[in-house]
């Protein structure tokens, strides 16, 4: 036995099998030298169970003689009180990474409880932005708010991408505590700030209108888009809809009775959609697809259409409308109903764009005049595409 210093720890020779070399000051603390050469401290102790282990400390070179001690003392320390320090290693081990959390957060929270589009997203933003900032061989528990701020800084020319992927981790973060992966209290999210962002508000005026109209009234003739892609465009233009929610839409949701659409599983929950006379006139010259329950089918039997990127990036393009979203088509919808004079609450009610609590306050409503303002927003789009006289302007936010 000796005092493991420096000196003493240099003069150590390997043999051909580990040797031992154990401290005289501290018991339990020693020095294993392998066949190799390389020189590592430990500690040996005897658990709870009376069972003899050994624990490394740290490889000489890495960590100083005082440092190795250090350590040493303090997990004898813990053995004495009952703790298994090789126990505790053992289960830090088995830990889960950011990547494996990563999957059971898609696999008991986002793809049970969101919808297959919000589930997508979430996994999108795990595999572009999550994971290769965190490196998924990290544990979850060891994720810092720096490592936090150093992935929304990676972000930081994308703002609303940074805020995205900041929002997926936190509700990871929080899982991880409910799951016992995280100490209670420790989102490395919290008190890191989301990116501030520029809406967009684009709206077509009358002429745009007018060229987006007769674009796709030729596209139609000429055969050269799918036409229920088209018939898509033409109803988001004139419900205001969601892309997802006409893409989604079933012709078992189709009130013709009470001329409305019944979502029952739209973005903001169930909700009405009224049909004006051209939203009504085009579902009715919609060719449907033998054994289809979809408004919009896709190709594959038994799936509606799910990607229209191409055709209205064409459609688009073809009419000179660089830039346009699809969801701009929804802001137009808006604006046409407000330069008509139709109130903004009410614009919000057929656009279904309030929470169910602040929908009631426009229950007292009657339907007349929901129905003479979504006619007239029907009719003046209608006019519009076709060349005559209409006009939409921007409002600003009241």
């Amino acid at each position: 036995m000796a005092k493991l210093t420096v000196r003493t720890i240099k003069s150590a020779k390997p043999g051909d099998r580990d040797i031992y070399i154990w401290d005289e000051k501290l018991s339990g603390f020693g020095l294993r030298v392998k066949p190799s050469g390389v020189k590592s401290f430990l500690i040996q102790y005897r658990n709870a169970h009376n069972v003899s282990k050994r624990l490394t400390v740290g490889r000489f070179g890495v960590i100083s003689p005082e440092q190795a001690r250090t350590k040493a003392e303090r997990l004898l320390a813990d053995v004495s009180d009952g703790v298994d320090p090789s126990k505790d290693k053992q289960e830090a081990r088995k830990a889960p990474t950011i990547g494996e959390l990563a999957i059971r957060y898609m696999a008991e929270y986002a793809t049970p409880r969101k919808k297959p589009s919000g589930a997508e997203q979430d996994q999108r933003n795990i595999r572009c932005h999550i994971l290769p900032a965190l490196r998924k061989n990290r544990k979850a528990a060891d994720i810092t708010r720096q490592d936090v701020m150093k992935m929304m800084n990676g972000l930081k020319d994308t703002p609303g991408a940074a805020n995205r992927a900041r929002a997926v981790l936190s509700k990871m973060m929080e899982l991880a505590e409910v799951w016992d992966v995280r100490p209670a209290n420790s989102n490395p999210c919290r008190h890191v700030k989301k990116y501030p962002e520029t809406k967009r508000e684009r709206f077509l005026n009358a002429d745009e209108f007018c060229r987006l109209g007769e674009t796709l009234a030729e596209a139609e003739r000429q055969n050269v888009e799918p036409p229920h892609a088209i018939a898509a465009f033409r109803l988001l233009i004139f419900t205001g809809c969601r892309r997802g929610e006409i893409l989604s839409l079933r012709w078992s949701d189709v009130d013709w009775d009470h001329q409305c659409l019944r979502l029952t599983d739209s973005k903001t929950g169930p909700k009405v959609v009224h049909l004006n006379a051209p939203a009504l006139e085009l579902l009715q010259n919609i060719e449907r697809k033998e054994g289809s329950p979809w408004v919009i089918p896709g190709r594959k039997l038994g799936e509606h259409l799910v990607d229209v990127k191409g055709p209205w990036r064409r459609i688009r393009e073809k009419a000179g409308l660089e830039g346009l979203r699809i969801h701009d088509l929804r802001h137009s919808f808006a604006s046409i109903g407000a330069v008509g004079g139709v109130p903004l609450q009410m614009v919000g009610t057929l656009l279904g764009h309030t929470q169910a609590s602040t929908t009631e306050r426009y229950s007292h409503l009657a339907p007349d005049p929901l129905k003479a303002a979504n006619e007239m927003i029907g009719e003046r789009i209608a006019a519009a595409m076709l060349g005559e006289n209409g006009e939409v302007i921007e409002f600003g936010k009241r």
